[in-house]
């Protein structure tokens, strides 16, 4: 078994539940075509990763998805909010032994595998590794130990989230290092800088 774990939390591809800040502008079939895209990305840069890779679906786990995505664990989230279900995931890895631990969702199409591999490395010397994302909030979160204050009450979806979970760390004396900061995929001028690269 790896000593390291990784999350990818992966919305179900129902039209009109996902991107719904791109489909605002452009429209439920091309945001879910756009998510689907993001979703091929990040599979692709996660293949190779040292890391046992774990896809937990936002409701259920599709049916014949393990051929799709052969290689990976699939499960399904579970818990009231984000920073619950996200806790939970931690949570549910951490009991199978894992020393090691990281969270990536699908909304970043400058992803590479380099930022995962460097993220892995770091946590060898840090508690928390974090890589910031332009709008406020983090891309990824890897940790060697559950910290269930970085998930409760938690404003999620807002500029604060990298600062609030900064302040969290502080002060509960932990260490944290900051991998480079990338750019989510949430609005149509977001994807305007990204989609010639998969064209």
């Amino acid at each position: 078994m790896n000593k390291t774990a990784l999350i990818v939390f992966q919305k179900n591809e129902v039209l009109g539940k996902v991107k719904t800040r791109l489909a605002s502008t452009l429209g439920n079939v091309e945001a879910l075509k756009i998510y689907q895209i993001l979703i091929a990305h990040t599979h692709q840069v996660i293949q190779s990763v040292a890391a046992d890779t774990y896809i937990f679906f936002s409701d259920y786990v599709p049916e014949g998805y393990e051929t799709q995505a052969s290689g990976f664990y699939l499960q399904v989230q579970e818990g009231k909010d984000l920073g619950d279900r996200m806790s939970n995931a931690f949570e549910f890895l951490f009991k199978k032994e894992y020393e090691q631990v990281l969270i990536i969702g699908t909304d970043c199409a400058t992803l590479e595998q380099i930022h995962i591999q460097t993220a892995i490395q770091k946590l060898d010397l840090v508690d928390v590794v974090i890589g910031p994302a332009e709008d406020g909030g983090y891309y990824l979160l890897g940790m060697k130990n559950l910290v269930p204050s970085l998930f409760a009450d938690m404003e999620w979806s807002t500029e604060e989230v990298l600062k609030e979970t900064i302040n969290r760390l502080t002060q509960g004396g932990l260490s944290y290092f900051h991998i480079e900061t990338l750019s989510d995929v949430d609005h149509e001028e977001d994807w305007d800088k990204v989609k010639m690269k998969f064209n």
